[in-house]
C-alpha cells in the first residue's frame, strides 16, 4: 500500500437527494458519481480541438508534488503548465524534480511559479484546464470554491476541509461544478482501485446478504514532525508542521483515517447518523506534536442502526492495522478484494496502481467518457470524521445534523504570516461542542 505524506437549510434539502441515483453501476465507472438525469456531458470546449491538457499544482509538498507525477503517469496528453506553493523552497525542490524526470512535458517557466497566500489564486489565472489541489486540508474549502468559479476541473487531496463551514463550502462549490460541466476527483483513491470496486458492487447486488456491521481501521506509527526553528513564526511552523494542528489537518481521524471511513460510507451508500467517541493524547506530548491527538476509538450509527467500529491510532511500538472489514448476514469482506462466505470471491485481475488511475478517471472524463464529480461523497466522509473528531473532543453524542449545522470555524479566511493562537488539547467533558 502507498501512503504518502503525511447554508444549513439548503445542505439539509440536499440530503433528500437519491444517493445511489448518482452512482455507476458498471466498469471503470463503478466509483464514481454521474450526471443527474438529463443532463448531456461534453468535454469542455477549452479541451476540444487540443491534445493536451494543461495541469497547475497548488501546494508543492509531498503530497502534491506525489499527485503531479501520478497526473503526469496517468496520461501522456498532460502537460505540468503552473506551480504554487506558499514556501519557495518548495516550488523550486518540486520544479526541479519535473525539469528531470518530465522532460519537455514540463512547461513551467519562472512566470509560472508562483509563491505566498495568493499564489491558488495566480496559478488559477493561468491557462491551465486542470487544477491539482494538495495544500494542508484547512485550505481547501477556500482553493477548490476558487477553482470552481475559476472554470477549472479539479483533482483535490483528501479530506476536503477540517470544519463543518468548510463542508458545507465544499458541498456549494460540488453543486456549481455540476452546473459547470467541470470534473471533479478526489484523493479517496481506494474509489478506483479495481479491487474495491469489484468487491463493494457485489456487497451492493448482495452477495454478503444484508450488511450489519463494518470496521474500519488505520493503526501505525509516528509520522514525520518539523521541529521550530527560532526564526520561524506561528503560522509558518503551523503550516509546515500541518499534521499536528487542527485547523490544518483536521486531526489525523480527518486527515489519514478517512480513507477507511469512505470505504464503509461508500459500502453503506450512507453516511451515518450519530457518532459517540473515546480519543486523547497519550504518547504524542510534545510541543511538536501541536494540540492534536494520537488515538481514537468511534461507534458511528448509521440511520438503520447498524455500527461502523472506527479506530485509528498514531503511536510508535504498537500493533499496526490499515483496512476495512464488513459483516453481512451471509458473508463477510475485506473489500480490498475479498468475500468470504457462500459466495466467496477473490479479485484476481490486474491492479493499476489507484493514486494513478484516479487521475486516468478524472482525465477520461475530462475527455468526454462521462461525467465525474466526487465532490460530495469525500465531502460526507470529510463530516464523517470531523463528526468522530467531534465526539471525542467533547466527549458527547453527536449527530450529523448536529455536525453539518455546527458553526465552529477552525481555519480563517484570510491567514498571514505572524502570531496565531491555536486551540488548547480538548478535554473531553470540558471542551464544548460549537
Amino acid at each position: 500500500m502507498t501512503v504518502r505524506d503525511n447554508g444549513v437549510a439548503e445542505v439539509q434539502n440536499m440530503e433528500n437527494m437519491t444517493r445511489r441515483g448518482f452512482l455507476a453501476t458498471s466498469g471503470v465507472a463503478a466509483a464514481t458519481l454521474m450526471a443527474p438525469s438529463g443532463m448531456a456531458f461534453a468535454p469542455r470546449n477549452f479541451i476540444q480541438g487540443r491534445d493536451r491538457i494543461r495541469v497547475g499544482l497548488i501546494g508543492c509538498g509531498g503530497r502534491g508534488t506525489g499527485a503531479a507525477f501520478d497526473c503526469f503517469n496517468a496520461d501522456p496528453s498532460t502537460d505540468i503548465v503552473a506551480i504554487g506553493d506558499l514556501f519557495g523552497n518548495r516550488t523550486e525542490g518540486t520544479l526541479n524534480r519535473m525539469k528531470e524526470q518530465m522532460g519537455d512535458r514540463c512547461k513551467v517557466t519562472s512566470d509560472t511559479v508562483f509563491v505566498g497566500f495568493d499564489a491558488y489564486q495566480k496559478v488559477l489565472a493561468t491557462e491551465c484546464d486542470l487544477v491539482i489541489l494538495a495544500t494542508p486540508p484547512g485550505f481547501r474549502p477556500i482553493h477548490f470554491e476558487a477553482a470552481i468559479d475559476a472554470g477549472k476541473h479539479v483533482f483535490m487531496e483528501k479530506p476536503v476541509a477540517v470544519d463543518a463551514p468548510g463542508v458545507r463550502r465544499v458541498i456549494s462549490a460540488g453543486e456549481k461544478a455540476t452546473g459547470k460541466k467541470l470534473c471533479v476527483v478526489a484523493g479517496t483513491q481506494r474509489r478506483h482501485d479495481y479491487g474495491y470496486r469489484e468487491v463493494i458492487k457485489r456487497i451492493h447486488d448482495g452477495a454478503i446478504g444484508d450488511v450489519v456491521c463494518t470496521r474500519a481501521y488505520w493503526n501505525q506509527g509516528a509520522l514525520w514532525s518539523v521541529n521550530r526553528e527560532p526564526a520561524m513564526n506561528d503560522v509558518e511552523w503551523q503550516v509546515r508542521n500541518w499534521l499536528y494542528f487542527t485547523y490544518l489537518s483536521g486531526d489525523h481521524i480527518c486527515e489519514q483515517h478517512i480513507h477507511n471511513i469512505d470505504v464503509c460510507n461508500w459500502v453503506k451508500d450512507d453516511h451515518p447518523m450519530k457518532a459517540v467517541a473515546l480519543g486523547g493524547r497519550q504518547v504524542r506530548t510534545e510541543e511538536v506534536y501541536g494540540q492534536i491527538y494520537d488515538h481514537f476509538a468511534v461507534e458511528y450509527t448509521y440511520a438503520d442502526e447498524t455500527k461502523m467500529h472506527s479506530y485509528c491510532r498514531q503511536q510508535d511500538n504498537t500493533a499496526s492495522n490499515v483496512s476495512e472489514a464488513v459483516v453481512g448476514t451471509k458473508g463477510t469482506s475485506d473489500p480490498a478484494g475479498r468475500i468470504n462466505g457462500e459466495n466467496e470471491y477473490r479479485w484476481q485481475g490486474d491492479k493499476p496502481n489507484p493514486y494513478v488511475q484516479e487521475h486516468k478517471d478524472l482525465i477520461d472524463a475530462i475527455r468526454g467518457s462521462g461525467y465525474v464529480n466526487e465532490s460530495r461523497t469525500v465531502a460526507e466522509s470529510t463530516l464523517t470524521a470531523i463528526m468522530g473528531r467531534m465526539a471525542a473532543y467533547t466527549g458527547q453524542e453527536v449527530t450529523w445534523d448536529q455536525a453539518m449545522a455546527s458553526e465552529e470555524v477552525l481555519m480563517p479566511d484570510a491567514l498571514s504570516f505572524g502570531d496565531h493562537e491555536v486551540m488548547t488539547v480538548a478535554m473531553p467533558g470540558k471542551t464544548p461542542f460549537k
